[in-house]
């Protein structure tokens, strides 16, 4: 089980939200069997919104994120509840590539920089809020930070990391998102700074030892900080059956009635690999609810 610890300076200008995603990348390296690029490519961008999407006002709202750099992996999608919970998926789960300059795992290489990373949040309301802006880095952390910057104006600082073992498991997997009031001070920006210029990386402040609730407090040491929130997270796909026979219907009466003549209709889940099975009779009744296309 992660977890996300939030907290807050004194003043209330600056928030920091840290997770332990340990347990979430390795559950997506389980179900997507994905190499070990792609396991830091896809963990970095669910645990950035699993940190976004914590917080959401409603139990209900959502958060989707979506990175697409024309790189070997593809597109990368996560999506978080309100409650940090996370799940993703990747077109191409498994790309090899070499090492980069710094030898490490060439995240980079596998998103690719020629794209955009969006992001929807589903809050209820008739319309989805909907949001993008071009790639920076493909490192996804870098490009989170931009987003925030310049598409809803939130200064804001992220970090993530994930460390893939020689067997592929994750060793360690966490980040931080650093978010600034428009009241913040002068003062508490350079602070905040000087925090994050002595801190080690992610992986490396996970593997002293340390836990999320000590680096969301060090990134904020000097600001008076307190604990908000403590919460456990987890990788949640929440497909059903009911769902899966929604977006059948929404394929048109057409479509399932030519799906129809096959015995047995399998449909797998692309967040979490279930399986359902409709037999011809179930779909025909599908066809009944559809509408013309």
């Amino acid at each position: 089980m992660g977890r996300i610890v939030r907290a807050i300076s004194a003043d209330a200008s600056v928030v920091c939200s840290a997770i332990d995603g340990k347990d979430i990348v390795n559950e997506i390296e389980r179900i997507h069997r994905t190499s070990a690029v792609v396991t830091a490519a896809l963990g970095r961008l669910s645990l950035g919104a699993s940190l976004m999407g914590f917080g959401l006002k409603g139990k209900e709202d959502s958060l989707t994120l979506r990175v697409n750099g024309g790189g070997p992996a593809g597109s990368l999608i996560a999506v978080s509840d309100s409650f940090g919970n996370v799940k993703a998926y990747v077109q191409n789960p498994v790309v090899e590539l070499p090492l980069n300059a710094y030898g490490k795992l060439d995240v980079r290489g596998a998103v690719g920089t020629d794209g955009v990373i969006s992001v929807v949040k589903d809050l209820g309301l008739k319309e989805p809020y909907c949001g993008q802006t071009p790639l920076v880095s493909g490192e996804i952390a870098e490009d989170i930070t931009n987003y925030l910057a310049v598409s809803e104006q939130v200064p804001s600082v992220c970090a993530l990391g994930v460390l893939v073992a020689p067997d592929l498991s994750v060793a360690q997997a966490g980040g931080y998102l650093i978010e600034l009031l428009p009241f913040a001070k002068e003062e508490v920006i350079s602070i905040i700074e000087r925090n994050i210029n002595s801190m080690q990386s992610v992986t490396e402040l996970y593997s002293s030892g340390m836990t999320c609730e000590e680096i969301a407090l060090k990134a904020l040491d000097g600001l008076e900080p307190n604990v908000l929130d403590d919460f456990p997270v987890e990788y949640r796909c929440d497909c059903s059956r009911d769902r899966v026979e929604r977006a059948l219907i929404s394929l048109g009466k057409a479509e399932l009635t030519d799906m129809a003549k096959d015995e047995v209709t399998e449909i797998s889940c692309h967040f979490c690999s279930k399986k359902y099975h409709f037999t011809s009779e179930e779909v025909s009744a599908l066809a009944k609810s559809a509408s013309e296309k």
